[in-house]
């Protein structure tokens, strides 16, 4: 009987954590909302290194975010402060990139190019909503941080992330076609860059 009630909660945590890893993945949010920028202008092909960069650095924050990372921001309070400083700042610079992503450059004729496999990597560390994942994750579901749990949460949102965010750039793609206006792809990364801003705000 005793087995019996241990396996049923189990079950129960891994449904539990995976309907967390996929909601909060899949949707809206800085990496969402770039990675369908980058679909619509550099089409799908371009873009996954960029998606391969946000689900393995995703992934890495959560294991050390699950082995003790999180301890520094209950030692050193200011980490959290200096974290939504940068956060902010970059994050605009990037809203600002997507924006003028149409946009040929004024001496070469180039356009932007799309984010590669480490900037997406990194771009993870400054992301407030993976920190919120990777921090929300760790404390429902591995609140010990023993490594059977830790482990457990790093499988189910490697498992979840990558396909639930990759989503994006094949949305993104898809409306290629009917963004060869440059018009409406003026428009529609202006309001890609609008929707960063906007989930920033949110989640800050």
């Amino acid at each position: 009987m005793k087995r019996i009630m241990l396996r049923d909660m189990e079950q129960t945590t891994l449904v539990a954590l995976s309907a967390f890893a996929l909601v909060s993945s899949i949707t809206p949010g800085p990496n969402n909302m770039m990675l369908m920028a980058s679909g619509a202008n550099f089409g799908l092909r371009r873009t996954i290194p960029h998606a391969l960069g946000v689900g393995f650095g995703f992934t890495l924050m959560i294991i050390l975010v699950g082995v003790g990372l999180m301890g520094l921001f209950d030692l050193f309070p200011v980490l959290g402060t200096v974290l939504k400083v940068v956060s902010v700042l970059y994050l605009l610079w990037l809203a600002w990139k997507i924006a003028n992503a149409a946009a040929p450059d004024t001496e070469t004729g180039a356009r932007g190019k799309p984010m590669t496999f480490l900037q997406a990597m990194l771009f993870q560390w400054v992301n407030p909503k993976a920190w919120s994942m990777a921090l929300t994750a760790i404390a429902l579901y591995a609140p010990n941080r023993n490594f059977g749990a830790v482990l457990l949460v790093v499988i189910v949102f490697g498992i979840i992330n990558l396909p639930s965010t990759s989503l994006w750039a094949v949305m993104g793609q898809v409306l290629r076609g009917w963004l060869s206006s440059p018009a409406r792809l003026k428009a529609f990364n202006w309001t890609m860059a609008a929707l960063l801003i906007g989930s920033l705000a949110l989640l800050i």
